[in-house]
């Protein structure tokens, strides 16, 4: 019996043959009707053209230099264009014709005889372009019966193929794949039987022999994949983290026992039921699906959840793990269920509480004595005190520099208490985005002038009011300005923007420093971040206040910088 592969190199091969063939017939009969109408257009199209050009210049004043010369040009070039049997003796006629009439312009007769000239050769052309045309149709003509024939064959070389060729690849292959289905299914008793004995008889005989050998090994490892099981789920009941497994369609596989706790359920009341059906009836699973049930795109961030257990609140942080695996003899993974792991966080939580309270007291318990201190510094710098030398001076310089300092440090750690509780106390409200600007430029314009950094200003007319809390927006663009001219060499200069994108007010502050490299850039809103190398004079806290009190307001801040180009920091706010 003949082989699919022989089957289909004959067919193929064979259709392959009749589209050279039909490419070859095409492009030669096509290169023949080209000659023939090129022919026409070159030889006798030309000839009538300057033949109708020495009619209009006859018909002016032949005396005229400007018609002798388009008479003459005309001529010379019909004496290089004969091209037909006939032509070179009419167009020697129409020579002698004319140099007699330049002998004689005025003779009547001589006009008449070169006008017959010249008709004699239009009609000797004509005739001849007739006569090419006649060969150019019969030429199509040969050309349409040849294509059509070469056609018909393909098309019944193609129908046959049609016909019979896919019916005789594909009917083996689909019965294949249903048994190959049958076997994914753990049906082993499934056979092929293809009673041919090309390829697909060798395949059907393989398939068999597989599925025979699968069929006892099945048989013969069932009690150990119940061992394996039994194992697997005394694992997951043991883990002091609530665990609940789903497949692919949110079906509750499993549920460990301290799972059961947080939900109030029994283990038959979650098993085998659908998660969505649960949710409808308890909270806590409806918070745990929501989000599973709601992405598209796969993706879920940690979430950390305040639930009562254990006769009090305890807070944990949601974890949902998509479980994927690649079938064996597949190449793509495929998604078949997911693992939601509540892990316990109550001491984590407790211990940062503890955290932001000890250093809000401590904060605010601070800023006291150091309000004291720079009193203090005041009445000695005062003239009635009492005169003071030089080291005195510098002494009470260097003391105010650092109680300065120690006030600044105690004020960003009440703020990162305040973003650490959730307790940001914002007042917003309509504001001119000028004046945010003026307040924050005033604010840095001594540190500026020490260093002789110009600060430009490019700022857009009529900017809307925005939607913020002026304060905390200005504290930000300070903190944004002090960064940029303590990072910007001296007698450089620093750009500040503001201006209307779309819906937004954009703020941003350009500087020309050493700038960030950029595996830096995504730590640098990071509390007590610092970049390596750079001053260590700030607490680290600067950005990372920033950017809460930013997003706080419904806001975004980001950092574009390159190394030896500077850095621009930017944030907008909602008009």
């Amino acid at each position: 019996m003949m082989k699919i592969k022989t089957k289909l190199t004959l067919g193929i091969g064979l259709l392959f043959l009749f589209i050279i063939l039909l490419v070859v017939l095409g492009t030669t009969y096509i290169n023949v009707l080209n000659r023939d109408t090129q022919n026409i257009l070159v030889a006798n199209y030309n000839t009538l053209d300057y033949s109708r050009s020495m009619l209009i210049a006859l018909d002016e004043d032949i005396t005229n230099p400007k018609s002798f010369k388009k008479f003459s040009d005309n001529l010379i070039k019909q004496q290089n264009n004969i091209t037909e049997i006939g032509e070179k003796e009419l167009t020697e006629k129409l020579l002698l014709d004319f140099n007699s009439l330049m002998k004689a312009p005025k003779d009547s007769t001589l006009h008449i005889t070169i006008r017959k000239d010249l008709t004699d050769i239009m009609l000797l052309n004509m005739q001849a372009i007739q006569r090419k045309s006649d060969i150019a149709k019969q030429t199509a003509n040969n050309a349409t019966w040849w294509i059509a024939l070469s056609g018909t064959f393909c098309f019944m070389i193609a129908f046959i193929l049609l016909v019979n060729l896919p019916g005789n690849v594909a009917n083996p292959i689909k019965e294949l794949t249903e048994s190959i289905k049958q076997i994914a299914a753990k049906n082993y008793s499934e056979r092929v039987h293809f009673e041919s004995h090309n390829e697909f008889g060798q395949l059907a005989a393989a398939f068999n022999s597989m599925a025979e050998k699968l069929e006892e090994y099945n048989n013969s490892s069932l009690s150990k994949i119940m061992f394996e099981k039994k194992r697997i789920e005394t694992l997951i009941n043991n883990q002091h983290d609530p665990v609940i497994g789903l497949d692919e369609k949110k079906l509750i596989l499993f549920v460990n026992d301290e799972a059961l706790k947080i939900l109030g359920m029994k283990t038959d009341e979650l098993t085998g039921k659908y998660a969505q059906d649960i949710a409808v009836t308890n909270d806590l699973m409806r918070s745990l699906v929501q989000e599973l049930i709601l992405s598209k795109d796969g993706r879920h961030d940690k979430k950390s959840l305040k639930i009562y257990a254990d006769n009090k609140e305890s807070y944990f942080e949601k974890e949902i793990i998509p479980i994927s695996i690649t079938p064996t003899g597949e190449k793509e993974a495929k998604q078949i269920g997911d693992f939601i792991v509540l892990r316990n966080i109550t001491s984590f939580k407790e211990l940062d509480f503890a955290k932001t309270n000890f250093i809000a007291t401590i904060s605010h318990e601070l800023k006291t004595p150091i309000s004291a201190i720079k009193a203090s510094l005041q009445l000695l710098e005062n003239k009635n005190t009492g005169a003071l030398n030089e080291e005195q001076k510098q002494l009470i310089e260097g003391i105010k520099d650092d109680s300065n300092r120690l006030l600044k440090i105690t004020s960003e750690l009440l703020n990162l208490s305040q973003v650490e509780t959730g307790n940001i106390q914002l007042s917003i409200q309509q504001s001119e985005p000028s004046k945010i600007l003026q307040y924050a430029l005033e604010a840095v314009k001594v540190q500026a002038d020490q260093k002789e950094v110009k600060l430009e200003v490019q700022k857009d007319n009529n900017l809307p009011l925005v939607k913020a809390d002026a304060e905390k927006t200005a504290w930000v663009l300070i903190n944004l300005l002090t960064n940029a001219i303590r990072y910007s060499p001296e007698k450089s200069q620093v750009i500040i923007e503001v201006k209307k994108n779309t819906n937004k007010i954009f703020f941003s502050v350009k500087d020309f420093g050493r700038g960030i490299e950029s595996k830096y850039k995504d730590k640098i809103f990071t509390r007590y971040f610092q970049v390596p190398g750079s001053s260590r004079s700030g607490t680290g806290l600067g950005l990372a206040i920033s950017k809460e009190f930013i997003e706080a307001q419904g806001g975004k801040i980001w950092v574009d910088s390159e190394i030896g180009e500077g850095s621009k920091f930017s944030f907008e706010l909602n008009i």
